[in-house]
């Protein structure tokens, strides 16, 4: 018998917690690359592979709470993917998760700032601005809901730690970008001049990408999978983004 979801203010609690830590793994992470080798390739392998061990521990142990989202674009698409089934999420926790994600992001990078030794309010100074870029996010993001919707729709949503993790890891290495793929993460991550650092001047544009991506792998969903969900088990599915740095 399930046991029903988690009160709304412990999944809010969940996001927010989930995605500090998560920020915090990829900007804290990425300093200790540069602090420790001045080779790219190799800070960026061990960005990424911090990245992918935070990512699939915070999706296993947050995701029966909230569905490990960490990501508005996840959370949007879940509540339109669950509009049809009625069990995605409604615009009331729409409108309670969003902000919770964006201010644990925030959080995220000011702790790695000071965990490190860093001034702990320092904008990043990293441009990003490049339509080359831009696409990589369109893919990144695209590529991670087909991934992660897609998961629930072929029933193995308990493969998600695992499998969300892995394509974040790869799409470090394969999109331009580092696949951010993640709105409220690029907006964390613009409050660390370091290693995995966005210029704010850069965010609108990287946002809008993953918009644009969101959108897109919603299509490929439903063109792969069809129109109708089907789930296995009544929990939260959990499914979440972030991104790589470089």
């Amino acid at each position: 018998m399930s046991a029903g979801p988690a009160p709304l203010g412990r999944r809010v609690a969940a996001e927010a917690v989930g995605t500090a830590l998560l920020v915090a793994v990829v900007v804290g992470s990425g300093i200790q690359a540069t602090d420790l080798s001045h080779d790219v390739g190799i800070q960026l392998l061990a960005n990424c592979l911090a990245t992918v061990f935070g990512l699939g521990v915070l999706i296993a142990v947050l995701g029966p709470v909230s569905g490990a989202h960490f990501n508005p674009v996840v959370t949007l698409a879940a509540h339109l993917t669950g509009r049809r089934s009625g069990d995605g999420p409604s615009l009331r926790d729409v409108a309670a998760y969003v902000p919770a994600q964006v201010g644990g992001a925030v959080a995220g990078s000011l702790l790695a700032n000071a965990v490190f030794g860093r001034p702990v309010l320092a904008l990043s100074a990293h441009d990003r601005s490049a339509p080359h870029l831009w696409l990589g996010e369109v893919v990144a993001t695209a590529g991670l809901l087909l991934v992660a919707f897609g998961l629930d729709r072929a029933g193995r949503a308990n493969l998600a730690p695992a499998v969300v993790a892995a394509f974040i890891g790869a799409a470090y290495w394969f999109t331009s970008s580092t696949s951010f793929a993640n709105p409220a993460v690029t907006l964390g991550r613009a409050f660390t001049d370091s290693f995995a650092g966005i210029a704010p001047a850069s965010a609108p544009g990287f946002v809008a990408a993953q918009a644009l991506g969101a959108a897109a792998g919603l299509g490929l969903l439903h063109l792969v999978f069809g129109p109708s969900a089907r789930r296995t088990a009544g929990e939260a599915v959990p499914i979440a983004a972030v991104p790589a740095a470089r």
